[in-house]
């Protein structure tokens, strides 16, 4: 991550800001004095910033938290208007989607506290990269509320329905090295060393061919919707989308003339 994407220390313009160079967006959530906790505005600038993210143009994205924390959920105390509880929640859930859509990997910046919502939008993202100093928890319980920014549906697949209960039924705040231990956080590193093993993951994601990275991507979360059968009609038409292009014959040739592939896109 560049210097000048890096969270920020206090709070500046906008509850979320974004970053782009070199093929990486960087969303930043603003508002470290409440933890990056979450407001109506600030899910629908997370939307926009994801639904803004483009195939070739953007290679990675990355997810992050100013200050010295991720996401401290939804801010309960925000005045978010008198607007019915199902419609703001809908305001959420476009950012689920937005998330779960996004076209390119997504990588999830962890330091400090990642509870509630905010801990299962860093799940939501492709890869998990956690400070030892971060914390997760499902907290909704805690403040009489039920899981969501898709926990129900993320929590299953990573750790299985029993562990999942038991994060979601008892809100425990789980550390980062026993998150690693459940397979939630895909590497821990001490947190002066996460910017640079956060950079390097988006290095090489950077270097990937975009479009085959997309379609697998995309392969992969539709999995638990498909039988056998139609993931492997899917991968079919997939793999002829690779085939017919340029990035193809280039890694093909980088492979015989023993250089490094240099992935356009097209």
């Amino acid at each position: 991550m560049s210097p000048s994407a890096r969270p920020q220390a206090a709070d500046a313009p906008g509850p979320v800001l974004l970053h782009r160079a070199d093929g990486v967006v960087t969303i930043t959530l603003n508002r470290p004095r409440r933890k990056n906790a979450m407001t109506l505005e600030s899910w629908n600038l997370l939307r926009e910033g994801l639904a803004g993210v483009r195939l070739v143009e953007d290679r990675v994205v990355v997810l992050t938290g100013a200050g010295e924390d991720f996401c401290a959920g939804a801010d309960l105390t925000a005045d978010d208007g008198d607007g019915p509880a199902l419609a703001n929640m809908d305001v959420v859930n476009d950012a689920v989607l937005a998330l779960q859509r996004c076209p390119v990997p997504t990588i999830a910046r962890v330091d400090g506290v990642a509870v509630g919502a905010g801990m299962n939008m860093a799940l939501g993202c492709d890869f998990v990269l956690a400070s030892d100093r971060a914390r997760f928890s499902e907290i909704f319980i805690r403040r009489g509320l039920s899981v969501d920014f898709g926990g129900a549906w993320v929590l299953p697949r990573l750790v299985g329905l029993q562990k999942a209960k038991e994060l979601v039924l008892l809100g425990d705040i789980v550390s980062a090295a026993e998150a690693r231990s459940l397979g939630l956080v895909n590497r821990m590193v001490p947190a002066v060393e996460l910017d640079a093993a956060v950079g390097q993951l988006a290095a090489r994601l950077q270097a990937n061919p975009p479009i085959a990275a997309s379609l697998s991507k995309r392969l992969l979360n539709d999995s638990f919707e498909r039988a056998l059968v139609q993931a492997l009609d899917a991968e079919a038409s997939s793999q002829s989308i690779n085939l017919s292009l340029d990035d193809a014959r280039e890694a093909f040739d980088a492979f015989r003339d023993k250089r490094e592939p240099r992935f356009q896109g097209r």
